[in-house]
């Protein structure tokens, strides 16, 4: 027998093969969709519109198959064309694991009963669904990538808004559309410099220490705003330190000062803490032994000579306006201590009492505004509100 009529009936019986997948092309996606309800229970959960998707992608792959099959050379062919027809909203609503098990069953019904009796068929069978199984995982790889730029473009719009106080109303949406979960308080930090490596060195050293975070990369600093994270397990949560969180962080920084927020109760307050940490950002060079990290509200008189109306406010809150309240002069106290140099019996013989009721006076002063006059920095501290207080009654 020759080869041309050997070649004549090979194409004689591959017509013949196509012509059957054709006649049956609408047996075969029937047969799908009744495999799919009956093996994937979260398929035949999806609503109505979702299945009748997944139907028209299950549809197209078969009709592609056997366009496929009738020219497996031709350029035209694109196995990620038969993701074409799926709206968007159905690749966000199911998994790449879950099209994957899709895929596993369209091979599954297709080669139990239509391509059992024929080994070429099976064989080319599983060469185009090897093919859309890759296309399918291109098509989810290119989703991610797309959903991370939209991602890190609105993380950079809510970095940005916490920052300048903007759009507070739109936070709590925009937040939630990053999948940001946080219990407690919030805080924001701003280090300076870049980091070392990229922002996911970052995001994982936050996730290990337990917090959610979002991260604004700006010319000259980095800005997080951190939260406790739920835990994974819907069990207790447990106690958190932002200072422990940024600590374990702080060899991803480039060298510069590192200035951690006040806490708030929440994202829309976040704004509040941003203009803290700013302000301290922008004093600490007015304390060169300041530790790293450092307190934003470690930085108030710094912040009060920089200009910053929020630590002058602060430190009358938190200093001059409880001392001035007590019956005992504990704010003549603290004066007449301080002009005399923290000297205890200075301050004895300015007030004509003992050295011990100065003693006595003193740890009372601590205890009620949490700074001690004994110690240099919280007497600055002292000394800065007491000048702002005064100004502030005069």
């Amino acid at each position: 027998m020759s080869d041309d009529t050997t070649a004549e009936r090979g194409r004689a019986v591959r017509e013949r093969t196509l012509a059957r997948l054709r006649s049956i092309s609408g047996e075969m996606a029937t047969a799908t969709l009744h495999r799919l309800e009956e093996d994937l229970p979260w398929y035949a959960a999806l609503p109505p519109a979702r299945r009748s998707a997944i139907g028209l992608v299950a549809q197209s792959g078969i009709q592609s198959f056997i366009n496929w099959f009738a020219d497996a050379e031709a350029d035209t062919w694109v196995p990620a064309d038969i993701f074409g027809n799926a709206p968007r909203e159905l690749i966000r609503s199911v998994s790449l694991q879950q099209t994957l098990q899709l895929v596993r069953v369209v091979i599954s019904v297709v080669q139990d009963q239509f391509t059992a009796d024929d080994p070429e068929l099976r064989d080319a069978f599983l060469t185009y669904s090897r093919d859309v199984a890759f296309a399918a995982a291109d098509v989810y790889a290119k989703a991610a990538e797309a959903r991370g730029q939209w991602d890190d473009r609105l993380e950079a719009l809510v970095v940005d808004s916490i920052l300048n106080g903007e759009s507070a109303d739109e936070l709590p949406s925009r937040v939630a559309a990053l999948g940001w979960q946080a219990v407690g308080d919030i805080h924001v930090v701003i280090a300076s410099g870049q980091i070392t490596g990229d922002t996911e060195h970052l995001r994982r050293s936050a996730r290990r220490l337990g917090s959610e975070m979002l991260i604004g990369v700006q010319a000259d600093r980095i800005v997080l705003v951190l939260g406790q994270s739920v835990p994974v397990d819907g069990g207790q949560v447990h106690p958190w330190s932002v200072t422990h969180v940024v600590e374990g962080m702080l060899h991803l920084f480039a060298p510069g000062p590192v200035v951690i927020g006040p806490p708030v109760p929440g994202i829309l307050e976040a704004s509040t803490s941003a203009r803290a940490a700013q302000a301290g950002y922008a004093a600490v060079p007015g304390w060169p032994g300041a530790p790293r990290p450092v307190a934003a509200d470690d930085l108030l008189p710094e912040r009060a000579l920089a200009g910053d109306p929020l630590a002058r406010v602060t430190l009358i809150q938190r200093a001059y306006t409880p001392l001035s309240q007590q019956t005992t002069d504990l704010l003549g106290t603290l004066r007449a201590y301080l002009d005399t140099g923290r000297s205890l019996e200075g301050t004895a013989r300015e007030l004509y009492v003992h050295p011990n009721t100065v003693r006595y006076r003193l740890r009372r002063i601590a205890e009620i505004v949490g700074w001690d006059p004994t110690e240099p920095r919280d007497a600055l501290i002292l000394q800065t509100a007491l000048i702002l207080g005064a100004i502030n009654a005069g």
